[in-house]
């Protein structure tokens, strides 16, 4: 069955509507990279005032083309591009490429054009690309279709890269060819009116050349889409994405802890949620990118290293160690093996320095042995060229052994890469990624590991509590929308937390010194005696809190200070006083499209000052959960420290998955916090929250 991007991906023909014969003109750019490229149809460009283009005859309009075209670049002004599409649609015209700017990204007018010529395309079954786009690549020698502006000719290859920007596509585009990498093909959509990303990463994992798909990604305009996607495709093959605006200004002005903190960070929870592979920055993303379209995936983190050379092997240790690999030591019969082989001033260890005098056989019989150690899932090599060295073929053993294996196979290759052509190209055709760092080479071999231990991860299960009243919390929740309210009291949010079965110290509501004091007596001395007012959400900025009040007279005194300093009309949490452990935070925050974000970490003041926090998003399972509380640095107080026995993480896990349920079911609940949540040796007790609805 076609698939409907074949056209946009596998042109059989291309015409383009505003060819140009200015030199420094997009219309002829494109014209000249289709020729450069040696794109393997006709190529037509359409323009009614002259007879040719770059040698190519032109024509007044789309209809007046003799052949068949299925993929059209528009290059004109805007208003006079729904026009065109309509006619695009007479000719039978299946996809176009609006690379022209000045849509929906300027406003309304350009909005109502964009809309314009989508419904006309939609009319004739046309699929777009755009606008304001670069438009795609295809280095198939079957159609070598350079339908873009751009500058980069890649080869043929393994990696397929799409980005929502085509600035940061430009820059691993050129990269890839840099490093001498092909590139199967390429996509940069711009507005994303119509064909989206998810689906171009679709059309990437059907496609059997594509090894690894290569992804920048800003923002998502459906993300149930990206995601639902995003799991089908990183199933069959790795998706490496890196994302931008990964911190958020605005959350200075957020009025929940987890709102302050969470930034911008969706996106990479995102990745994570779906098997998506993500990078910080867009070095390691390319070099990762080389070692996955050349190398199998490993089946473990324990890595054998080979050097001829001692310096850069300690660096490659101290990188790959950092990064959570191990290095096993050669067994008694592996080192046996290599005794027999090795010159006599090599290290048999791992690393087994096999020293610079090293040739073909040698490397060929470290390789070998150590491919063939149950104990290494991976093997890094360090390999500088030596003048007095048949470097050739060191490159062809290493080239052949790793051919033989099912590990994957690293190298830090350090040479002068004119004097060494011969070498490269080995190297290059045995598809072994060859990085020129120690360190560099390293990264990428435990890029490869993390993907493994990521895909290899348990998606664990997402408990549905039925000790919960679901019918409580829609009531509070509708009683405080009917009154426009957004931040609830604290006595709603007590009873939706509790109503989810979330454990919580005793408390009560007082309005005046009477109540307070009476409340202070049934919960029992000492007690905390809270500000409950939507006007202070942060109660101790204001003096809004009190602690470890052991008395009547107490208690008159704090709240009738309180009534002085606030206000009349406040209500005040009384609380009974817990002793002091572990104090922990959980929260929520509602992400569009993604649900929430839930956050854990160290609580009470520490949140604000250490900022100890992990997130991921909602629903949770136990396992996620569980990974979510060993993300944190301060872990290891959980679990004990010094003497102390650790808190109770399968209750701590299950109060996450609590909380979870509970935004899944009020999705209306845009942030949450418990902050602190007190964690003994058996049970916890929530001794303050918030929710904005």
């Amino acid at each position: 069955m076609t698939n409907p991007l074949d056209a946009l991906f596998k042109p059989k023909a291309v015409a383009l509507i505003g060819a140009s014969q200015k030199e420094l003109s997009i219309g002829n750019v494109i014209i000249k990279n289709l020729l450069f490229y040696n794109f393997n149809g006709p190529v037509y460009p359409i323009n009614p005032k002259v007879e040719e283009i770059r040698g190519l005859k032109a024509y007044p309009s789309i209809l007046a083309v003799p052949g068949d075209v299925d993929l059209v670049h528009i290059v004109i002004p805007p208003p006079f591009v729904p026009e065109e599409v309509e006619n695009c649609g007479k000719k039978g015209v299946k996809a176009i490429i609006v690379n022209t700017a000045g849509f929906a990204e300027m406003g309304a007018e350009g909005e109502a054009l964009q809309n314009d010529f989508l419904s006309r395309a939609k009319k004739y079954g046309i699929r777009v690309v755009g606008p304001n786009c670069q438009g795609i690549i295809n280095s198939d020698p079957n159609f070598k279709a350079y339908c873009n502006f751009t500058f980069t000719f890649p080869e043929p290859g393994h990696i397929s890269v799409v980005a929502q920007s085509g600035g940061v596509g430009a820059v691993i585009l050129q990269a890839f060819y840099d490093m001498g990498i092909g590139v199967g093909m390429y996509a940069s959509n711009g507005n994303g009116s119509d064909v989206s990303i998810p689906e171009i990463m679709r059309y990437y994992g059907e496609d059997d050349n594509c090894r690894v798909v290569v992804l920048y990604v800003e923002s998502l305009d459906n993300p149930k889409e990206f995601m639902d996607v995003a799991r089908e495709v990183s199933k069959k093959k790795p998706i490496l994405a890196i994302t931008a605006g990964r911190t958020d200004k605005g959350a200075e002005a957020s009025r929940s802890h987890i709102g302050g903190l969470a930034g911008s960070i969706s996106m990479e929870l995102i990745f994570k949620k779906t098997g998506i592979l993500g990078f910080t920055n867009q070095h390691d993303l390319c070099n990762a990118a080389v070692a996955f379209s050349y190398q199998p995936i490993p089946q473990g983190n324990r890595v054998g290293i080979i050097t001829n050379t001692g310096g850069p092997s300690v660096i490659a240790i101290d990188e790959l160690v950092s990064c959570g690999l191990e290095l096993p030591q050669l067994s008694e019969k592996a080192a046996s093996q290599l005794k027999e082989t090795m010159l006599e001033s090599a290290s048999i260890h791992n690393p087994l320095d096999v020293v610079a005098t090293a040739g073909p056989n040698h490397f060929k019989s470290a390789l070998e042995v150590m491919l063939n150690e149950p104990q290494y899932d991976s093997i890094y090599i360090n390999f500088v060229t030596p003048p007095f060295v048949d470097c050739e073929s060191v490159a062809k053993e290493i080239v052949s052994a790793a051919a033989k294996s099912s590990k994957p196979v690293v190298c830090n290759y350090m040479t002068d890469k004119q004097k060494w052509q011969g070498t490269s190209s080995i190297f290059k055709a045995g598809e072994i990624p060859c990085f020129d760092f120690a360190e560099t080479a390293a990264r990428a071999l435990s890029d490869l590991v993390r993907y493994k231990l990521m895909r290899s991860k348990k998606a664990g299960e997402i408990r549905a509590f039925t000790d919960v009243n679901k019918e409580s919390v829609a009531a509070i929740i509708s009683q405080a929308k009917s009154h426009n309210r957004e931040v609830l009291s604290a006595r709603e949010v007590y009873n939706i937390i509790s109503a989810y079965n979330i454990p919580v110290a005793p408390w009560s509501i007082a309005s005046d010194v009477t109540q307070a004091i009476n409340s202070a007596e049934s919960l029992g001395f000492p007690v905390v005696i809270k500000v409950d007012s939507e006007k202070y959400i942060h109660k101790s900025d204001v003096d809004g809190v009190a602690v470890n009040i052991r008395d009547a007279a107490a208690v008159r005194e704090v709240v009738e200070r309180m009534q002085r300093t606030l206000g009349n009309d406040i209500q005040f949490f009384i609380q009974q006083f817990l002793p002091h452990h572990r104090e922990l935070i959980i929260g929520a925050k509602a992400e569009t499209g993604v649900g929430h974000l839930i956050m854990f970490g160290l609580g009470g003041i520490f949140v604000e000052v250490l900022k100890d926090v992990a997130f991921t998003l909602s629903p949770v399972t136990d396992a996620e959960a569980s990974e979510l509380i060993d993300s944190i640095k301060a872990v290891a107080l959980l679990h004990g420290f010094r003497g102390e026995k650790g808190v109770n993480t399968e209750l701590l896990i299950e109060i996450i998955q609590r909380v979870s349920m509970l935004v899944v079911d009020f999705p209306e609940i845009r942030e949450l916090d418990i902050n602190p949540l007190f964690a003994y040796n058996d049970t916890m007790f929530a001794v303050d929250a918030r929710i904005i609805i």
